[in-house]
């Protein structure tokens, strides 16, 4: 599977599932898996962008460990995904905007719990390694996400 075929399947499993389990790690080590809409912008190769709020407690964990996870699966669960990198808060307004407009319609949860939108933060994951699991195609593929 080349990468460029891997990144295409990656992008359409995101787009189709439009949520993922995303996992930090706290200070302690413990894991803290939560379900997020991300989204890929197509200018930005190799990252998976979201929203939080200033509030939240994954800014904490990504300030204390920024390794994460991603996982998606399809419907009939014959696509999973799970991507591993490193996360950061992006604080740029035009990014913010472009995060925002692709992914706004999947924000209504969002809104309703975190209200105050100058508290919005974008969350950018460089992705560096990714397994995909399609049992009745693929099966299990691992490989590295080069960045060159």
């Amino acid at each position: 599977m080349r990468e460029n075929s891997v990144f295409e399947k990656l992008q359409n499993l995101v787009e189709e599932a439009r949520i993922g389990i995303f996992i930090t790690v706290d200070e302690k080590s413990s894991p803290h898996p939560r379900w997020m809409s991300p989204v890929f912008l197509p200018r930005l190769k190799g990252a998976l962008y979201a929203v939080t709020s200033a509030d939240n407690e994954k800014v904490r964990h990504l300030e204390a460990n920024p390794r994460v996870s991603w996982i998606f699966q399809s419907r009939s669960l014959d696509r999973i995904a799970t991507l591993n990198g490193r996360a950061r808060v992006v604080r740029d307004p035009t990014l913010s905007a472009e995060v925002l407009e692709a992914i706004g319609p999947r924000l209504q949860v969002f809104w309703k719990y975190t209200g105050d939108p100058k508290k919005l933060l974008v969350l950018e994951t460089v992705l560096e390694d990714f397994s995909w699991f399609s049992p009745l195609k693929e099966g299990k593929v691992s490989q590295e996400i080069s960045h060159g």
